[in-house]
This record gives C-alpha cells, sequence and structure tokens, in this order.
C-alpha cells in the first residue's frame, strides 16, 4: 500500500492550494479529486461562480506560482469598494487610502483552480489522483488509511478540503454548528453598458443586499459584471425560473440607477447557510476551507479564509520542521486550529451581525445605521482609523 506524508481530499482552489503549499516543503503529498477542471479559451463564457481575491490571497497564489497565469487569463482588479443603504449615507473604501494599488482582484472560481492544477501537474512530489474519491478512512496511532474508489493509501496526516458536505468531517465524526438564513443568493452574469470598472458595490435593504462585481473584459455593450441578488427563497425561486429578458427586467426595477443598463448572459442560485466544525482536528485529520467553515457570502470573505487557512498550516508545519518536530505530533497539528478558530469565528460573527443589522426593519435602527455610515465616511478621525483598518484587515494585511 503506497504511502504519504500527506493526502489532500478535495482539489478545488482550497484544497489544490494546500497540495502546493505542503509540497513547497519537500513533504509527499497526494491529491484526491473527482474531476479535473476544465481548460480555459478567450472565446469562454463567464462562469458564474466568481470570487473577490484579497491582496493576502493574491499573494499566496503568486507564492505558488499560479497568479502570473491567472492574471494572463481573466482577472479584473477592483480599487474602490461603494456601501450605502440610502443614497446619502453612500460610503467608499478605496486602495489609496491604505496606500495599495487595488483592494483586489475579481476572478472565476475555476480559473484559480486551474492554474493550481497546472502548477500541481509540474510537481514531482504531488500525486494526483483524480478521477478518485473518498470511500472509507480509519486512523490508527501512526497513521491513517484511506480506501479510495481506485485504490488504497496510508498518509500520516489528513487534510479535508472537500467542501461543506465534507466527507472527511462525516467520516472523522466531527460535528457541526449552524443554521440556514432562510434566504437564497442568485447570481447573474451581465453585459453592462458601463466599460470594466474599478469599483465593487453593494447596496442594502430589508430584503437583502444587491451587489455588483465587475468582470474583466469590454463587451459590445460595454463591459462585464457578476451582479448578486439576496432574497427570500421563493422570491430568488421564482426569478430563477424567469427567462434571460424577463430577469433583465426584473434587475432593472430592483437595482440601483448605478448598475446602468445591462443584457443578463447566465444566471443561478443557491441557499445561503453557516456551518461550523465543532474542531478542525482529530487525531491526523485536519479540516480546511468550506469543510471547517462557511459564512455568509456577503463581503466575499469565503475562499479568503481558506486560503488563510493555508497559509496557517503551512506556516506551522515549516516551524515543527525547522526546530527538528515530529511536523505530524498531534500536539504540533493542534496549533494550526489555534491560529485559526478564532479568526474564522471572528470574520462569521461580524458578517452575520452586518446582515442581520442592516435586514432588521426598525425605523430606529435603521436611521442608526445609515447614521453611522455617513459618520464614517465623513468623520475625519473615523474615516482614518476604523475605516482604513477594517480595509486592512479584509485586504488580509
Amino acid at each position: 500500500m503506497e504511502h504519504f506524508d500527506c493526502v489532500v481530499i478535495g482539489g478545488g482552489m482550497v484544497g489544490a492550494a494546500s497540495a502546493l503549499t505542503l509540497a513547497q516543503l519537500g513533504l509527499q503529498v497526494a491529491l484526491v479529486e473527482q474531476y479535473q477542471p476544465k481548460d480555459y479559451s478567450a472565446e469562454q463564457s463567464f462562469d458564474l461562480r466568481v470570487s473577490a481575491i484579497s491582496l493576502a490571497s493574491q499573494n499566496l497564489l503568486s507564492q505558488i506560482g499560479a497568479w502570473q497565469q491567472i492574471n494572463e487569463w481573466r482577472a479584473c482588479p477592483y480599487k474602490r469598494l461603494g456601501v450605502w443603504e440610502h443614497e446619502s449615507a453612500y460610503t467608499e473604501f478605496n486602495a489609496d487610502d491604505i496606500e495599495q494599488r487595488y483592494l483586489g482582484h475579481i476572478v472565476e472560481n475555476r480559473l484559480i483552480q486551474l492554474a493550481l492544477w497546472q502548477q500541481i501537474n509540474a510537481m514531482r512530489n504531488i500525486r494526483a489522483f483524480c478521477p478518485d474519491s473518498l470511500v472509507s478512512l480509519t486512523q490508527d496511532n501512526d497513521k491513517a488509511t484511506l480506501i479510495l474508489t481506485n485504490s488504497s493509501i496510508t498518509t500520516n496526516l489528513v487534510i479535508g478540503a472537500d467542501g461543506a458536505q465534507s466527507k472527511v468531517r462525516q467520516m472523522s465524526a466531527i460535528g457541526i454548528t449552524g443554521w440556514d438564513y432562510q434566504q437564497s443568493a442568485m447570481l447573474i452574469n451581465v453585459e453592462t453598458s458601463m466599460s470594466q470598472q474599478d469599483i465593487t458595490w453593494q447596496q442594502f435593504s430589508p430584503t437583502g443586499p444587491v451587489a455588483l462585481l465587475p468582470l474583466a473584459g469590454e463587451s459590445s455593450l460595454g463591459g462585464y459584471a457578476s451582479l448578486v441578488w439576496y432574497h427570500q427563497r421563493d422570491e430568488i425561486t421564482r426569478l430563477a425560473s424567469l427567462t434571460n429578458s424577463q430577469l433583465q427586467e426584473e434587475v432593472l426595477k430592483h437595482f440601483p440607477k448605478q448598475l446602468g443598463e445591462i443584457k443578463v448572459l447566465a444566471k443561478g442560485a443557491f441557499p445561503l447557510t453557516r456551518r461550523h466544525a465543532n474542531t478542525y482536528q482529530h487525531k491526523r485529520v485536519l479540516l480546511l476551507g468550506d469543510a471547517a467553515h462557511t459564512i455568509n457570502p456577503m463581503a466575499g470573505q469565503g475562499v479568503n479564509l481558506g486560503f488563510k487557512d493555508v497559509i496557517a498550516l503551512q506556516h506551522v508545519i515549516a516551524d515543527a520542521i525547522s526546530h527538528g518536530e515530529a511536523w505530524h505530533d498531534e500536539a504540533v497539528l493542534a496549533r494550526y486550529e489555534q491560529k485559526r478558530r478564532k479568526e474564522n469565528l471572528l470574520m462569521m460573527s461580524t458578517m452575520d451581525a452586518l446582515y442581520a443589522g442592516f435586514s432588521h426593519p426598525s425605523p430606529v435602527i435603521k436611521a442608526a445605521r445609515n447614521l453611522a455610515l455617513l459618520a464614517v465616511n465623513k468623520v475625519p478621525f473615523l474615516n482614518s482609523t476604523i475605516k482604513n483598518k477594517a480595509l486592512a484587515y479584509a485586504c488580509g494585511l
């Protein structure tokens, strides 16, 4: 039975990144994934699933050799972030305020995964088991044994990066806490009358926010964008049943005038849920990314938290190796959760508080939240301290 230092279950963005960072430490890594990402061509339509990649995540992707390729394909930098409920309380965050060229990039998830897989295929100490999937997982004192669909392997460390419905988490009997938000989010790719924009914005309403994420390139109408529409599940189901032209009319009715004219190209929807694993570790198993935590996507922090998990694990193992420790010892692996759990919980709770606060119907609370937004934008002290520190934190700086 073949043995590896680490086995990563799940070859998405977070799993692929973790395989590369551990291989860079000289470890022998296996990556188990059912589906390889599809190849890229410039003529392909934009995927619906996109992410707002922070500066910290970009640095990680550069470190493991994937960012240059992503940037050559399709990546849209954005410099500004606009937030408002009422027009009079419009607040804007700008990269100039934290002395950066931009706040991040909007990138299709598949292209991030594909660029990571190109690097994986070039690494001699990573073996991809694909197509393959996990059937069973058992642990004893000195190793973990994994039965896959097509083979069996052993390892010192199992990394569960297999998403919100993680098999690794379930097979390790790790429970979760969380809830459904009783809302869904609709993703809508559009052509827009605006040329490629440098701003992403979000307007709040009692039924949930609407948002625009700019996409790269020029269209016959002007540019491209990804729209996000949060609403009650029944309403999102209704909207999803409409034709593209009917949906276009609904978008123009409910989105702010900043959107301009649009043409709907594609649409999709998913329910909003929060999940947090009761522990990130069970003996020789560690959970990363959505396998450990799913967050309200309102501020686009989901994959960025996952990439922070990857960075933390690499640092923990690198530090152990440099100090001559057994890097796969359970006490060493526990340091990963010590680094990440508190920060992940803080970000999840902050997003929940913002989501609940902006959906509260009370006129008093509505006035207070608009006053707070106005103050952050207009009062010099708040602008230069709270606002800019929050912006730097969101960028991972």
